[in-house]
C-alpha cells in the first residue's frame, strides 16, 4: 500500500521538476531569467533548459513593434489657447534586459514624456501652425523621444498626432470664416466668369463692327471706282464724239415727258418761261446756220454749257408747270366761300 503512494509522489515530483525545468518562449519573445533575484540570462525563442526550483523566468518581453494610443491631453499654445491633442506612439523593445531593469513601466514613461515634448513643441506655435505643421511636431517629437527612450532599451519608430481639437469658440470661429471665404472665392469666380464674358462679347461686337465698316469700305471703292469708270467711259465717248449744242438741247428735252408722270399729270400747263426757252432752242434748231464743229476741248466745254443753260430753264418752267397744275388738281383749292361768289380768273 504504501509502495505506490510512494511510487506516485515519485511521478509527480519529476513532473514537477520536467515542468521547472522545460522553457518553451514563443516567437518575437525573449524570457528573462533570474536566478536568486538576479538576473541571470535571456531565453530565445524555442525551447529552453533552465535550473529548476534555482532559475526563474520572471518577465516574458514582446520584442515585436507596439501600438499605444494615448488620451487627448489639453495643450497650450503660444496664442494661449487650449487644444486638446491626442497622439499615437510606434515602438519596439530591442534590449529586453534593458526594457526590464531599467525603466519600471516604460508605458507609462513613453506615456509622460510624450505629454511633456508635445507641450513643449506646441507651446512655440500658434493655433493655426499647430493645425497645419502635424509634420514638423511628428518629427521633433519622434527625435526627442527616440532619444530619451534609447537607453530604456526602446526604438521609437513613429509618432502620429490623432487629432488636434481647439475650443469649441474657436471652432465655430474658423467654420464662419472658412464659410465666408468659400463665399468670398465663389463671388470671385463669378465676377470673373461675368467679366470675360462680357470681354468676349465687346471682342465679337468690335470684330463685327470691324468687319462691317471693311465690308461698307469696299463696297464704297468699288462703287466708286464703278462711278469713276462710268464717268471716264462717257466723259471719253461725249468728247471723241464732238457734240454740238443742238444735241444737248435735244437730249435734255427728252427729259421732259418724265416731269408729266407726276400725281397732277392730269393738268399740264405751259407758261412763258418754258415757251421761252423752247423758241430758243427751235431758233438754234432752224433759223441759226450750223455751227461749226467744235475741235478743241474749251470749245466742247463752252458748248455743253450753253446747253445745259438752255436746258435747265427749261426744266425750271416744267417743274413751274407741274406745281401749277397739282394745286390746280387739289381738292377745294382755291375755291371761293360760300359767302362771296366765286370770281372768274382772267
Amino acid at each position: 500500500m504504501v509502495l505506490p503512494i510512494v511510487f506516485l509522489l515519485i511521478v509527480l515530483f519529476a513532473a514537477a521538476v520536467l515542468a521547472k525545468t522545460v522553457r518553451i518562449v514563443p516567437q518575437a519573445r525573449a524570457g528573462i531569467v533570474e536566478r536568486f533575484g538576479k538576473y541571470k540570462a535571456s531565453l530565445p525563442a524555442g525551447l529552453n533548459v533552465v535550473v529548476p526550483f534555482v532559475d526563474k523566468v520572471r518577465y516574458m518581453i514582446d520584442l515585436r513593434e507596439q501600438v499605444v494610443s494615448f488620451p487627448p491631453q489639453p495643450v497650450i499654445t503660444e496664442d494661449n489657447l487650449v487644444v486638446s491633442i491626442d497622439t499615437v506612439i510606434y515602438f519596439q523593445v530591442t534590449d529586453p534586459i534593458a526594457a526590464t531593469y531599467e525603466i519600471a513601466n516604460y508605458i507609462q514613461a513613453i506615456e509622460q514624456l510624450t505629454m511633456t515634448t508635445l507641450r513643449n513643441i506646441v507651446g512655440g506655435m500658434d493655433l493655426e501652425e499647430t493645425l497645419t505643421s502635424r509634420d514638423q511636431i511628428n518629427s521633433g517629437l519622434r527625435g526627442v523621444l527616440d532619444e530619451a527612450t534609447g537607453k530604456w532599451g526602446i526604438r521609437v519608430n513613429r509618432v502620429e498626432l490623432k487629432s488636434v481639437e481647439p475650443p469649441r469658440t474657436v471652432q465655430e470661429a474658423m467654420e464662419k470664416q472658412m464659410r465666408a471665404e468659400r463665399d468670398r472665392r465663389a463671388t470671385i469666380l463669378t465676377a470673373e466668369g461675368v467679366k470675360q464674358s462680357q470681354i468676349l462679347t465687346a471682342e465679337g461686337e468690335k470684330q463685327s463692327a470691324v468687319l462691317k465698316a471693311e465690308g461698307a469700305r469696299t463696297a464704297a471703292i468699288l462703287r466708286a471706282e464703278g462711278e469713276a469708270k462710268a464717268i471716264e467711259t462717257v466723259f471719253g465717248a461725249i468728247h471723241d464724239g464732238v457734240p454740238d449744242e443742238r444735241l444737248l438741247s435735244y437730249q435734255y428735252l427728252q427729259m421732259l415727258p418724265q416731269l408729266a408722270q407726276g400725281p397732277a399729270s392730269k393738268i399740264f400747263v405751259i407758261p412763258s418761261e418754258f415757251t421761252q426757252a423752247l423758241g430758243n432752242l427751235t431758233e438754234r434748231f432752224a433759223d441759226a446756220p450750223p455751227p461749226r464743229r467744235p475741235q478743241t476741248r474749251a470749245e466742247v466745254s463752252e458748248a455743253s454749257e450753253a446747253a445745259a443753260a438752255d436746258a435747265a430753264a427749261a426744266a425750271k418752267a416744267a417743274a413751274d408747270a407741274a406745281a401749277e397744275a397739282t394745286s390746280a388738281h387739289s381738292p377745294g383749292a382755291d375755291l371761293p366761300t360760300p359767302e362771296e361768289p366765286a370770281t372768274p380768273s382772267p
